[in-house]
């Protein structure tokens, strides 16, 4: 059966636990390295990653071609604007084209109709590079990054502030399989999907909502942000100004546990969602969590072809 990670769900609580200490120990046996090199094992040699782009990218682009790299094999990068997809192929068509030619595929795209099409006609693993729906290649990281600062994740205090977007709704998903809580800080109607959140809560995860953000932060031993408005998404001036009380600034960060991390998955509009003095700051984990994408996503590649 072909494994697709379209979502956390589709490897499970344990398989993301497996992922991540893959991902902890491969990290390790490469420092000191320089970036290129292959790890020593190369459990990727012969292999070939598709990457499909639909909307711009650099973390997710760089980070796994930066992974097929490492382990051993090889990355294609398509955009719609200079293959068949942009003149209207259909994607059924894609992934059948696709799965003769590489071992798996990534995409990146808006419309995640698009990705579980794409899946049910690829014979190879499918990888969700983000959607407007989901972005769990991103929470993969994000867990690797509270896990490395020390923190465990069952019963972990999470608080996010601001838009109930992607990102949002696939770490709602990872405080249900790991059960961890997540309290979400945040205006009436920008809530994340509540398919996500009814799936963590009766997996066991906590999600709480407040509108007040001295709430959300109180006591958390990590504190995540996103940027207001996401990629290619609608609201402008009204979005803004809604989202304008649960700025991430050190007021607020000294309202959360004393050794609290920050974290943003990038890019980041200082000034909006959070200020540089926080950004900047030791608190701050936003480049080992951009560097994390690497090592999460060579750990997602091992699980699709089933070497984990």
């Amino acid at each position: 059966m072909t494994r697709h990670f379209i979502d956390l769900t589709d490897a499970g609580g344990d398989a993301v636990a497996a992922m991540l200490n893959d991902a902890l120990d491969r990290k390790e046996a490469r420092k000191s390295w320089t970036k290129g090199r292959p790890d020593a094992d190369v459990p990727m040699a012969g292999h070939v990653l598709a990457m499909i782009f639909e909307k711009n990218s650099t973390r997710t682009r760089v980070s796994f071609d930066m992974a097929m790299r490492q382990l051993g094999g090889s990355a294609i990068v398509m955009d719609a604007g200079t293959t068949q997809i942009g003149r209207g192929e259909s994607i059924a068509d894609t992934a059948r084209v696709l799965s003769r030619m590489v071992d798996a595929i990534m995409i990146r795209t808006d419309d995640h109709a698009k990705i579980e099409e794409l899946a049910h006609y690829a014979s190879v693993p499918v990888i969700n590079g983000l959607t407007d729906l989901s972005h769990p290649c991103q929470i993969m990281a994000d867990l690797l990054t509270i896990i490395e600062r020390g923190y465990a994740l069952p019963g972990l205090q999470l608080a996010w502030l601001g838009d109930g977007n992607n990102v949002l709704n696939s770490l709602i998903e990872a405080a249900g399989l790991m059960k961890f809580t997540v309290r979400v800080g945040g205006p009436a109607g920008y809530e994340p999907d509540a398919g996500f959140v009814e799936r963590a809560r009766a997996a066991g995860g906590e999600v709480i909502f407040t509108q007040d953000p001295r709430e959300a932060v109180a006591g958390a031993q990590v504190v995540v942000t996103d940027t207001w408005v996401s990629m290619g998404q609608a609201g402008g001036d009204v979005h803004i100004a809604a989202m304008q009380p649960y700025q991430v600034n050190a007021a607020l960060m000294a309202a959360a546990a004393k050794d609290a991390i920050f974290m943003h998955c990038l890019p980041a509009h200082r000034g909006e969602e959070v200020t540089d003095e926080v950004i900047d700051s030791s608190s701050s984990v936003v480049w080992d969590e951009a560097e994390n994408r690497i090592h999460a996503q060579k750990s997602v590649l091992r699980w699709t072809l089933g070497q984990l």
